[in-house]
């Protein structure tokens, strides 16, 4: 009986009654001493008169940051608040977090069944409704579900009683087998088979739910095993009988059994001389330990040891001969090793169309899954609900490799997500493939004297307006701290530094990005330059940037004003403010947003901008032209850091539904547009009415010189509206006015707006380097052009 899972090594972390402060503390050194050593878990118990385990893994969780943490709630705790503890302990811990349930103190099995209920139902937040659950012990009416963990959080039930065997196969993730430490089971006559008194293991070294020192697993029988099956007084007998009641209930519940991992808490000594069960040299450990992994079905041992050297020794002589002679004995028998299987909930929630056997191991253990308890926080994104059937999470760009040659694959849509904040990309989808680079999150100084900067995909811009801080540098992105990098700097970038400093990707000078095939490239002027100009303005088109280089600039802080402003005269106010910022220097940079008009109540004007300066003169004398365009209802002046100004905290996107948008460039706001602009405001069909100026140093490069072709322009619109029928008509009246297409804000699918954004030669160009990069249009979801379309340019007009 082997499932084959991999093996995994623990120390049992054991306060004993009335413990003083200094020994919780030498508890958690060795803790922190265990993940130094290379232990995947650490566990925590303790009795009524012991130190709260809970506390204890929390404390150990601040100190550590790669072993896992499996502890037990507070006794008889109400399982809402424990499920609400544990989600809230394993996203402080970055995922870290299993939880036990105390059956010693709740041995009731439909109890304990109704509390893997109510905690799995909390944390099944991607549900919308509230949590009910009618049990006789535990009843919830109407809880608000969430928070949920970082990912599906294990539920390990420990105990031999046959109903607890039963509810393991039916609901648990693991099974915490309750052996004596080393010590054997008891012989009829009491008296273990190496001679020693069956009660000699020491009383407190037991955790809570453990049977007593030498007794055999409850619900069977003392004594030798029908086979037989003996290793140094250790009954393997015993033990599979209680793994195959566990088997059973799993295969009636639908389950794999290998969804079940199985976990033996050990101790013994190191001894010179060959002893009883775990006594011995260390090869005696190993020859103990072997057949509990090949016959006995156990892949996790939990070390129970107070003393380091113990836990130094077993780490360094026992653990690694172990794994090697279990991967011999397993190539012997044909015994493959792989992770639990997906458990039966998971698997039922599984959309069509996607092979998740197939999954490649490099990005398993990240994957999301609509079952999974981490889905609520993937599946939608800043501005868009989605359900998608998978989310991949590569960490390396070899993983971000894996995740596209799967996914070209499978028939089902594709998404890529950086941050989640896109406004026109399709980060999410309903039943497709999401890869998410949001782990590629590196920021790196390359060279200090040049301002060389690497930055991954996952990063977001507050981020990296922090990290560049302490050197007095800051690069011009968004204008929201909450984008992601990658969306932004392969498309554009138009940000609160773009007059004075230009677009993001005109300081861009190199990228590593991995193709539709999956393989990695390099592109920079040099090596791969079609590439390296496609990738400006139209990078999505091409592959998925794991690295971006750039040159960033020296800034202070600047000055951040909001102007509050009446804008009943519409059209005279968007005319005057246009051309006060084409006038203006180039180190000022605002943007206006109008909403939509209230009855008997003036129309109101939000204005901000941003002065690359940090003399209180200039900012006022940069300022005042914009604030005369309108009368001044109130405003807010500051002088802050850079990173001050784009700091957003954070946080994970909950969207529901779909963003209806219209976008343009627009060379000028000329009478004809500003009016234009106001009866659109004025109609109530859009909500949110953006406006930002660009111009100045973005408008000094050449318009063949990347593939953001919309050079002349000054200033970048957008319209935000419920209805797409209504807005769409309203919208396109606009359209003769404008110069151009900025791809990220547009949500209209219909193909003139790419050819708004890549006019002839640029178009003609772009489709070359998809038929070259990526023929079979594995990157279509954000506005993909076809490499095999004609290069013919649509009318004007929308229709």
């Amino acid at each position: 009986m082997d499932y084959g899972h991999p093996l995994r090594f623990g120390v049992l972390l054991a306060p004993g009654e009335h413990v003083a402060t200094k020994a919780l503390e030498d508890l958690v050194d060795l803790a922190e001493l265990s993940e130094e050593l290379g232990y995947d878990l650490v566990t925590f118990s303790g009795g009524p008169a012991q130190a709260d385990p809970w506390t204890l893994a929390s404390w150990a969780a601040g100190r550590t940051s790669r072993v896992r943490l499996l502890a037990a709630p507070a006794r008889d705790g109400n399982p809402a608040v424990v499920a609400r503890a544990a989600a809230s302990l394993d996203l402080l811990a970055g995922g870290r977090v299993d939880l036990a349930l105390a059956t010693a103190h709740t041995p009731d099995a439909d109890a304990v069944g109704e509390a893997i209920d109510v905690i799995r139902g909390i944390w099944s937040a991607s549900e919308r409704s509230p949590l009910y659950v009618e049990g006789k012990h535990h009843r919830v009416a109407g809880a608000d579900r969430g928070p949920a963990p970082s990912r599906t959080v294990p539920l390990w039930i420990d105990g031999a009683d046959p109903a607890l065997l039963r509810l393991t196969g039916q609901k648990a993730d693991g099974w915490t087998a309750p052996l004596a430490l080393g010590t054997p089971p008891a012989h009829p006559g009491g008296h273990a088979e190496d001679g020693t008194a069956a009660d000699s293991a020491p009383a407190d070294s037991a955790p809570a739910g453990t049977a007593p020192a030498g007794t055999a697993p409850a619900g069977t029988a003392a004594g030798p095993a029908p086979d037989g099956s003996v290793v140094d007084g250790v009954w393997v007998g015993e033990l599979v009988a209680a793994q195959r009641v566990i088997d059973a209930a799993a295969a009636e519940a639908g389950r794999d059994p290998r969804e079940i991992r199985r976990l033996a808490r050990i101790a013994g000594r190191f001894t010179a001389d060959r002893g009883g069960f775990l006594t011995g040299p260390p090869e005696k450990w190993v020859a103990d330990l072997l057949p509990l992994v090949l016959d006995a079905g156990f892949a996790t041992f939990v070390l129970s040891a107070g003393d380091p050297e113990t836990v130094r020794r077993f780490a360094a002589e026992v653990v690694p001969v172990l794994r090697t002679a279990v991967d011999r004995e397993r190539r012997a028998r044909g015994v493959a090793e792989s992770a639990p299987a997906r458990s039966a909930f998971v698997r039922s929630k599984r959309r069509e169309g996607i092979d998740y056997d197939a999954v490649p191991a490099s990005l398993a253990a990240t994957a999301v899954e609509p079952g999974d308890a981490a889905y609520a926080r993937v599946r939608s994104t800043y501005l868009r609900g989605g359900s998608p059937g998978l989310v991949l999470r590569p960490g390396t760009p070899a993983d971000v490799g894996d995740a596209i040659r799967f996914a070209r694959t499978q028939p089902v849509k594709l998404s890529i997500r950086s941050a989640g904040h896109g406004i026109s990309g399709r980060s999410t989808n309903n039943g497709g493939i999401v890869i998410d680079v949001s782990r590629l999150n590196a920021i790196e100084v390359l060279d200090k004297e040049t301002r060389r900067v690497r930055i991954e995909p996952g990063a977001r811009w507050s981020d990296v307006a922090a990290a560049l801080a302490p050197h007095g540098w800051a690069l011009s992105s968004g204008d929201y701290g909450g984008v992601g990098v990658g969306g932004l700097a392969t498309a554009g970038g138009i940000g609160w530094l773009v007059r004075e400093h230009g677009l993001t990707i005109d300081h861009l000078r190199a990228v590593e990005m991995v193709l539709a095939d999956g393989s990695q490239v390099r592109a920079d002027e040099q090596e791969n330059p079609e590439l390296f100009w496609g990738v400006r303005g139209a990078g999505a088109n091409f592959g998925i940037v794991t690295s971006f280089e750039f040159e960033v600039d020296e800034v202070g802080d600047v000055g951040f004003a909001q102007f509050v402003l009446d804008a009943t005269d519409t059209a005279d106010f968007l005319e005057r403010w246009g051309a006060a910022m084409e006038a203006a220097p180039r180190d000022v940079t605002s943007a206006v947003i109008l909403g939509r008009p209230r009855p008997g109540q003036p129309l109101i004007a939000q204005m901000m901008a941003v002065v690359d300066s940090d003399d209180a003169d200039t900012i006022v004398s940069r300022l005042q032209p914009l604030a005369a365009t309108a009368p001044l209802l109130d405003y807010s002046i500051q002088v802050l850091p850079y990173a001050a100004v784009m700091h957003v905290p954070p946080g994970t996107h909950d969207a529901q539904g779909e963003p209806v948008t219209r976008a343009a460039l627009a060379d000028h706001l000329t009478p004809e547009l500003s009016a234009a602009a106001a009866r659109l405001v004025r109609s109530g069909l859009t909500y949110f009415f953006h406006i930002r100026s660009v111009g100045g140093a973005a408008s000094d490069v050449a318009p063949d010189a990347t593939a953001y072709a919309g050079r002349s322009a000054n200033f970048q619109l957008v319209a935000f509206g419920h209805s797409r029928g209504d807005l769409d008509p309203a919208w396109d009246a606009l359209l003769p006015h404008f110069s151009g297409q900025y791809i990220n804000f547009e949500t209209d699918r219909r193909p003139e707006r790419v050819h708004e954004a890549y006019p002839g030669d640029t178009l003609r160009r772009l489709r070359a380097l998809k038929r070259r990069y990526d023929p079979a249009k594995v990157f279509r979801d954000n506005f993909a052009f076809d490499p095999a379309e004609e290069d013919v340019t649509p009318g004007a007009a929308a229709g």
